[in-house]
């Protein structure tokens, strides 16, 4: 791209530089400039090797290509409402679309196309281009911030769900439904990605301080990365790899962050529990008897207790009666437990399992008024 800049013509027509982005495996490149657009191969890291370009569409601001295929969505800014959708290699338009207001952002993958205005998103089924739904109740997004999964088999999709904080709704793409709202960060939005799989979802907000993982469709977090506390940043963007183990950042400072997701071993879910959960009681002594696990805070008191990020692997619902022979034989609000087990009522008893072969221990709590 700076041999290309170097050899332009006077004036720098063909290096202004609009656009670009990568297609949904990161296999191409597609830029555009005041001139058309171009698309690149990205089979080797020495150079790049153009394998389109079109001059037919001056301006261009988006351009998009659906994984290693021939089509390729195009906005000009000379009709910032219209967007365009070619088979680049037969050359021929296959068809095109007009909107209320001008296009922000554009997603897509094998199963849907979406198309983000300021305050809707438009939904089409991208093998016939057929209209399926129109979000029309979106909080103002002026930057059209959004997010689509490429796993084409769930299509989930993510956007602001507020203007004031960082809330995203994320949203089903192939049933047409909202699964969940997740209450991501204090101040608004600035950054949203999925994972290759649609099972993680990251966001940043305009402080840029914390980057945050979610997971999906529940949209319990899964990991809290801080970047940085003394500086406000503008996260630009941010995309996971594709075997998700690593999470990258960039923004407008000079560095590129790299966040590794720690792999979550002999565990049926990476869903967290117990965040700050606090359960009153005393016992005789005035202390609980917390169990010893590595890398797991625990706080006690004479009050209760917290008990910090453990992997929750599942819940049992149960209401144990008073005359249980095991219950009966502890002191009123003792805990005995096993550093992996742990039962808790506000009401009654809640049992909740956090390792495969969990050894019985028991928490008897007072019922909550």
């Amino acid at each position: 791209m700076e041999a290309e800049a170097a050899d332009a013509p006077p004036g720098g027509v063909e290096s202004a530089l609009s656009c670009f982005s990568f297609n949904q495996d990161c296999t191409s490149l597609a830029i555009g400039t005041k001139a058309g657009y171009k698309l690149f191969s990205l089979s080797s890291v020495e150079q790049l090797d153009q394998v389109h370009g079109s001059n037919e569409i001056p301006d261009v601001y988006i351009v998009e290509r659906l994984f290693s295929s021939s089509l390729v969505v195009v906005v000009s800014h000379t009709k910032p409402r219209q967007m365009n959708v070619y088979h680049f290699k037969k050359g021929t338009e296959i068809c095109n679309y007009s909107y209320s207001s001008n296009i922000l952002s554009i997603r897509l993958n094998r199963q849907r196309l979406l198309v983000c205005l300021e305050e809707s998103i438009y939904i089409h089924n991208i093998k016939d281009m057929k209209l399926l739904k129109t979000l029309l109740d979106i909080p103002a997004n002026p930057t059209g911030l959004c997010a689509l999964s490429i796993n084409h088999s769930n299509s989930y999709l993510a956007y602001p769900g507020s203007l004031t904080s960082g809330e995203i709704v994320l949203y089903d793409g192939n049933s047409l439904k909202t699964v969940c709202t997740i209450a991501a960060h204090e101040g608004t939005l600035a950054a949203i990605t999925f994972n290759a799989s649609g099972s993680k979802l990251a966001s940043a907000s305009e402080k840029g301080t914390v980057i945050r993982v979610f997971s999906v469709p529940d949209g319990q977090k899964l990991y809290e990365f801080r970047r940085g506390m003394k500086r406000y940043v503008t996260i630009s963007s941010l995309v996971f790899s594709m075997d998700s183990q690593f999470l990258c950042a960039s923004s407008n400072t000079e560095t590129v962050h790299i966040f590794k997701l720690e792999q979550v071993t002999n565990r049926q879910s990476t869903r967290r529990a117990f965040d700050l959960e606090w359960l009153h009681g005393k016992d005789v002594h005035g202390c609980y008897q917390l169990p010893p696990h590595p890398g797991v805070r625990h706080d006690a008191s004479g009050q209760g207790f917290c008990h910090r990020t453990l992997e929750l692997l599942r819940t049992e619902e149960h209401l144990y009666p008073l005359n249980d022979p095991e219950v009966a034989t502890a002191a009123s609000c003792v805990i005995q437990w096993t550093p992996l087990y742990v039962q808790f009522g506000s009401s009654g008893w809640r049992r909740v399992c956090l390792n495969q072969n969990p050894q019985l221990a028991w928490l008897r709590n007072n019922r909550r008024e």
